[in-house]
């Protein structure tokens, strides 16, 4: 077997967040099979569990437990409203509550889509009677949001630190009142990597003070043991720092995204010298990473960890797994590898000894009586014009002016997706004004494709619209459907996962599993009546955005060339509503 070095494996890591990895043999598509079919369910009802617990794109959660309730908050990047917030009463049912972050900072600088950047990793405390989530936007600093209540309303953002490249801020209290940041860095904007830093915090709170202090570099460890054999660490991200008993703690996966591992660092002394264990990676199993999370202690005393897994167009989703202290004062995560000190993620487990709640997931259907609902957020800071809010019962999306690339429009109202396997329904009525007007049903990745009316001189016409690598401004296929449209058609898409696998005979073969793509195959319908659906075109491969996973969900637009602003003399798009089924 070839022996990696560090350099090999940072390399490596690199190329996988291009849109494409490696060429020296073929890509292979197969269909994955799933049982989880529409909006996904993680509660079996039998006391038991299914992961992920949110399989929506909730990259980076991190918890926390006030009383008897629990409040999960994740990455955002730069759509609009940003950092949502989750409640739960068990860690296995949760539905979004609020978002903390309405409107951004600097928010010139967000009216257009700004992809990859905007809110990483947050962490949500609760802290002198109220709650508080940091948050890094590694383009300008690191900020601070609190509320009374989990619902808000949240406070305007305060710059912490202004440090550029500081990423995944966590803060920490002492004993004595002192607190403090754990924070990473983005090597892309600070050309610093692979170590962990610590500022103290000012009383409230909401500046850091004194010189940083490197507490964690991944140079100065040995190799550690992994079911994969022997790492160096790199890639240190992501902290969250505890204190039990007499040690502090920080919780910092490594290893990259897709292929590394959760590792826990240990000291008496909160500067330091830390010693360092693995304590779960992905085993025998097919659940890569695992990345990124938090730990949690219910009322009872279990204790549980949150994390994500990074499933390409389906996003980051969130994983629960159980968690042990050994008696030798360190964390094992997961199910314990045979003698093993670290563990495996699980499929299925009890679920935690709390108080019965009721089946809940994250919103996904709309009928849009009132507005809509919390599942959505835009890919920019929404202009006033963009929706007519006095109609009632359906969605009027305006004809907005904008780039006719829609990898750089910011009028999209998307979701995440919301399960596997999945079809999505709207029914659209196109009122138009101008000819280029066109609106739809879209996905939304490094391209995007949609089904949907197009205004022209001859009238309308229903199209499907395919761009891959939009990011990269690749040109527009349109295929035209043979029907004559007056005003409304029923939209459909047709959601199934693919896997491309790729296979570099430079790299062991259990790289393979980091080389694993999940993608999302999509086929599109079109109704006139709302039974009978037909298929437009062939099944289109969705890819993920940047940092996240792909969008599903609705546009309105007028051309390019129409001046900014102009109401009265654009249409709109009517929808009257969104449904996910089977």
């Amino acid at each position: 077997m070839k022996i990696l070095t560090i350099s090999k494996y940072i390399s490596l890591a690199a190329v996988l967040l291009s849109t494409s990895a490696y060429t020296s043999e073929p890509a292979k598509i197969r269909p994955v099979t799933t049982d989880n079919q529409g909006i996904w369910q993680p509660d079996l009802g039998n006391g038991k569990y299914q992961n992920p617990v949110l399989n929506g794109d909730y990259s980076d959660p991190d918890v926390v437990r006030v009383g008897d309730d629990f409040y999960l908050t994740s990455s955002s990047f730069g759509f609009v409203p940003g950092l949502p917030v989750l409640h739960s009463k068990d860690l296995v049912n949760w539905s979004v509550v609020s978002y903390a972050l309405p409107i951004p900072p600097k928010a010139e600088h967000f009216s257009a889509p700004r992809h990859g950047g905007g809110v990483w990793a947050p962490t949500i405390r609760y802290h002198n009677n109220q709650f508080m989530i940091y948050y890094a936007d590694p383009d300008w600093g690191t900020y601070v949001v609190t509320a009374k209540s989990a619902s808000g309303p949240w406070s305007e953002p305060v710059l912490v630190d202004d440090t550029l490249g500081l990423i995944d801020p966590a803060p920490f209290w002492d004993e004595d009142g002192q607190g403090y940041l754990a924070y990473a860095y983005a090597n892309s904007r600070s050309g610093k990597h692979n170590i962990i830093e610590l500022k103290k915090l000012s009383a409230d709170g909401k500046k850091t003070y004194g010189e940083p202090k490197i507490i964690i570099n991944g140079a100065d460890y040995p190799k550690v043991k992994t079911s994969q054999g022997d790492m160096p660490w790199f890639t240190i991200e992501g902290p969250k720092l505890y204190k039990r008993g007499e040690y502090y703690y920080i919780f910092a996966p490594a290893g990259s995204v897709k292929a590394g591992w959760q590792g826990v660092f240990r000291a008496k002394n909160i500067n330091g010298p830390y010693q360092a264990r693995q304590v779960m990676d992905q085993g025998s199993t097919d659940i890569n990473g695992p990345h990124q999370g938090a730990w949690v202690t219910t009322e009872s005393g279990e204790d549980w960890f949150l994390h994500f897994q990074d499933t390409d167009s389906y996003g980051r989703r969130v994983f629960l797994q159980p968690m042990q202290w050994q008696k030798n004062g360190w964390p094992l995560i997961g199910k314990r590898q045979g003698n093993e000190a670290y563990g495996e993620p699980v499929w299925q487990y009890q679920k935690p000894n709390v108080a019965k709640q009721p089946v809940t997931t994250p919103v996904v259907n709309d009928d849009f009586d009132n507005g809509f609902n919390l599942s959505w957020q835009w890919s920019a800071l929404p202009r006033a014009d963009w929706v007519d809010t006095s109609v009632k019962g359906k969605l009027r999306l305006k004809s907005v002016s904008s780039s006719e690339n829609l990898w750089q429009a910011g009028n999209l109202l998307t979701q995440k997706l919301p399960g596997m396997a999945f079809s999505a329904i709207t029914k659209l009525e196109m009122q138009p004004k101008r000819v280029g007007e066109r609106a739809g049903l879209l996905v939304l990745g490094y391209g995007y494709s949609w089904i949907g009316l197009e205004n022209t001189t001859d009238g309308l016409r229903l199209v499907r619209v395919n761009r891959p690598e939009a990011h990269e401004f690749a040109d527009e296929n349109v295929l035209t459907a043979p029907v004559k449209i007056e005003r409304a058609v029923y939209l459909k898409m047709k959601v199934e996962p693919v896997v491309v696998t790729e296979h570099e005979p430079d790299y062991p073969a259990y790289f393979d599993s980091m080389l694993r793509s999940y993608r999302a195959k999509v086929q599109y319908f079109y109704s006139l009546n709302g039974q009978d659906y037909h298929a437009l075109g062939s099944p289109i491969i969705a890819e993920q955005g940047r940092w996240v996973g792909t969008k599903i969900g609705l546009f309105a637009q007028a051309s390019s060339n129409t001046p900014a602003y102009v109401s009265t003399t654009v249409g709109y798009s009517d929808f009257e509503f969104f449904k996910v089924i089977k």
